[in-house]
C-alpha cells in the first residue's frame, strides 16, 4: 500500500490518531515499550489517555489506569466488532480486576489499528512485564491470530524486584508475532558469544593452534556400501562401522577452513581428497598409538561464532544504580540500544520501516537509525522531539543536563529537528488508501473520540426490543421462558457494513445466534431455517415494522442528546 506520511517522521500526540490515519500495509516492523499496568502516573481511557511523568521526575507514582464510564461502552463496541478481544479483556476483568480491562482495553484498540497497517512479511514486539502479559497475549492472540504467535522472550534485566515472601522478578517479556506467513527474519544469523566457561565445556582438548573438539567424521549409511566414501582410508575400514566418510563441504566450519587454512577447501569434491588435506594441515585428530577408536575432525573454538540467539536473552545488560553509563538518559522506562538492535537486526532489512508506536525515550528510533532503517515514532510528551535531538546527538546524560534549557525552545529544536532530516509532525496522517477495505478491522467508530459516547447501551437496546415486540426469537419465532435466553444480534452483518445502532438490531436464541454468526443476514438466516424445518409455529417478527420503529427511536434519541455527527435519513412517510 502506498505510505502516506514521510520516512523519519516524530509524531508528537496520541498514537491513537496517528495509527488510524495510517494507511494499511505500510510498516515492516513494529517494535514497542507501551505503558505498563505498574507504578506509573498514567490516566485515561480507551480512546484518549493522558501521560502525566515528566522527565527530571525523581517519584514514582501508583497508575491511574481506571476503570469508568467509558470502559463499558468501549467493550461494548468491541463485542460486537472483535468477540474473541472482547472475551480475552472480559476474562481479565473477571480475574485480575477492572483496572486491568481499562488497561487492556487502551493498549487493544491501538493494537487493532497497528495489525492494519502491518505488511503480511513484517512483525510485532511488544515489550510487557509479568503483571498483565498472560492477558496481553490473549488479546494479541484474538487480534494477530494465534498461528502468528512467534516467541514470548523473557529478557533478563540487571537488576531485580526483590521481596522477602517470593522469587526475585528480573525479567521482561517481549511477545512476537508476524503480519503472515511469509516474514522477513534474519535471526539466524545472529548468534551470542559463549561463555569463557561454555568455551572450556565445548572444546576441552587443545594443540598449538587452540582449544578444539573432536567430531565425527563418518556418517550414516543408510545402506549405500559403494562409492569413495565408503572404502577405507588412513588404515581405517569405515565399513566396520557400517557407516561413510562424512568430511565437512558446507556450512560455517567448512567456510572457516577455507578462509584460515586451505584455499578452496570446498571446491574438493572427492572425500577421500578432502580427508587428506584436512590431515595434512593438522585437522584431523588421531587417537594415541596403541588406543583404538577412530579420527575425529578438529573443531577450534577460534571459528565458533556463539550459540544462535533464543527466546531467553541473558546477554544484554540493562541499567543498574550503579552502571547506567552515558547511554541513560534518565528515563524509568527505559531500555538497552543492544535489546533493540538485536530485535530490528532479526526481523527487518536495511531500507525497511520501523515504527515505536510509544517511542519515549527513543531506543527503538535510534536503534533503527543506526542500523540504516527508516523510521516512524509517536510520543505525546511535550518534550518527546528534545529527547530524540539529544539521543542524536549522542551526548551523555550529564551534558543533556546541561542543554536541557532548549527543551522547550522551539528555534532551537527546529534548527536540530532540520539538521537531523527529522519530520516533526502535530497533525495526523490522513488516509488515502480505500477505506472501506479494513482488512476485516472495522473502526471502533462510536467511541472514536473519547468524549463521543454510544446512543445505547446494549442493555438498553436489548429491554427496548423486549419491551417491544415481546419474548420471540426474530429467526425461528421460539418463545423462551425469559429474556435471558434471547441475545443481541444485527439484522445486516458488521462483515456486510452493518452497524451497531438499534436499527440494525435483532433478539435471536442461542442456536439462530451461532448458525447466523457474522456473515449471514437476519432474512437469509430465516430463509435456511424454514429450509430445514426450524421455524416455530406462530406469528413472525415484521421486519418492515420492526425497522421502521427502531429508526424512529433512534432519530429520537439523535434529536434529545448533544451529537457532533449529522441525523440519519429518515424513511419518507
Amino acid at each position: 500500500m502506498t505510505q502516506n506520511f514521510p520516512d523519519n517522521a516524530l509524531y508528537e500526540m496520541d498514537n491513537l490518531e496517528v495509527l488510524r490515519g495510517m494507511n494499511s500495509d505500510t510498516v515492516d516492523l513494529i517494535a514497542t515499550d507501551p505503558p505498563f499496568n505498574i507504578k506509573r502516573n498514567r490516566s485515561g481511557t480507551a480512546g484518549h489517555y493522558v501521560d502525566n511523568w515528566k522527565w527530571g521526575d525523581t517519584g514514582i507514582l501508583p497508575d491511574q489506569w481506571k476503570w469508568n464510564e467509558v470502559h463499558p461502552k468501549w467493550l461494548e463496541e468491541i463485542k460486537d466488532n472483535h468477540a474473541e478481544l472482547y472475551h480475552a479483556i472480559d476474562a481479565a476483568k473477571h480475574c485480575q480486576g477492572e483496572d486491568t480491562a481499562a488497561f487492556l482495553c487502551f493498549l487493544s484498540v491501538r493494537l487493532i489499528e497497528m495489525h492494519r497497517i502491518l505488511k503480511e512479511t513484517g512483525s510485532i514486539y511488544l515489550h510487557c512485564d509479568p503483571t498483565a502479559s498472560h492477558y496481553i497475549k490473549m488479546c494479541l492472540d484474538a487480534i494477530f491470530g494465534r498461528k502468528n504467535f512467534k516467541n514470548e522472550i523473557v529478557w533478563r534485566r540487571s537488576v531485580a524486584h526483590n521481596d522477602p515472601k517470593k522469587y526475585g522478578n528480573n525479567s521482561d517479556r517481549l511477545l512476537y508475532y508476524s503480519g503472515g506467513r511469509k516474514i522477513t527474519w534474519n535471526g539466524s544469523t545472529i548468534a551470542v558469544p559463549k561463555t569463557p566457561e561454555e568455551i572450556d565445556k565445548a572444546y576441552p582438548l587443545q594443540d598449538e593452534r587452540g582449544k578444539y573438539r573432536s567430531d565425527n567424521l563418518t556418517g550414516p549409511s543408510h545402506g549405500y556400501s559403494g562409492g569413495e566414501s565408503s572404502q577405507p582410508w588412513s588404515g581405517y575400514d569405515v565399513r566396520a562401522k557400517g557407516r561413510v566418510w562424512s568430511a565437512p563441504l558446507t556450512g560455517n566450519y567448512a567456510k572457516w577452513i577455507e578462509d584460515n587454512l586451505i584455499p578452496n577447501y570446498r571446491s574438493i569434491k572427492g572425500v577421500h581428497d578432502r580427508l587428506d588435506i584436512l590431515d595434512s594441515v593438522g585437522l584431523i585428530h588421531h587417537p594415541k598409538k596403541g588406543r583404538s577408536g577412530w579420527p575425529g575432525l578438529k573443531r577450534y573454538a577460534e571459528a565458533d561464532s556463539g550459540n544462535p540467539v533464543q527466546s531467553l536473552f541473558m546477554d544484554i545488560s540493562g541499567f543498574t544504580n550503579y552502571n547506567k553509563g552515558d547511554e541513560w538518559t534518565g528515563s524509568p522506562d527505559q531500555k538497552p540500544l543492544a535489546l533493540y538492535e538485536r530485535i530490528i537486526k532479526a526481523s527487518s532489512n536495511e531500507g525497511d520501516l520501523v515504527l515505536d508506536p510509544f517511542c519515549g525515550c527513543a531506543t527503538t528510533i535510534i536503534a533503527a537509525d543506526n542500523l540504516k532503517r527508516r523510521w516512524v515514532g509517536i510520543d505525546r510528551r511535550v518534550d518527546a522531539r528534545y529527547h530524540i535531538i539529544t539521543r542524536l546527538m549522542g551526548i551523555d546524560k550529564k551534558e543533556r543536563e546541561r542543554i536541557e534549557k532548549f527543551a522547550t525552545d522551539k528555534d532551537w529544536l527546529d534548527r536540530q529537528t532540520a539538521k537531523y532530516e527529522i519530520h516533526y509532525q502535530v497533525e495526523p496522517p490522513i488516509r488515502t488508501d480505500d477505506k472501506t477495505d479494513q482488512d476485516n478491522v472495522p473502526e471502533l467508530s462510536h467511541v472514536y473520540q473519547h468524549h463521543l459516547e454510544p446512543l445505547h447501551s446494549h442493555a438498553e437496546m436489548h429491554q427496548f426490543l423486549v419491551d417491544q415486540f415481546g419474548l420471540k426469537c426474530w429467526g425461528c419465532n421460539f418463545v423462551p421462558p425469559d429474556k435471558r435466553y434471547l441475545h443481541l444480534d444485527h439484522i445486516i452483518p458488521k462483515s456486510d457494513g452493518g452497524t451497531n445502532d438499534i436499527d440494525n438490531r435483532a433478539l435471536l436464541c442461542q442456536p439462530c445466534n451461532s448458525k447466523k454468526s457474522n456473515t449471514m443476514s437476519l432474512t437469509s438466516l430465516r430463509r435456511q431455517n424454514k429450509k430445514d424445518g426450524y421455524i416455530q409455529p406462530g406469528e413472525a417478527i415484521d421486519l418492515q415494522a420492526a425497522l421502521a420503529w427502531t429508526r424512529a427511536l433512534l432519530v429520537q434519541t439523535l434529536r434529545e442528546t448533544p451529537y457532533q455527527g449529522p441525523l440519519p435519513l429518515e424513511s419518507e412517510g
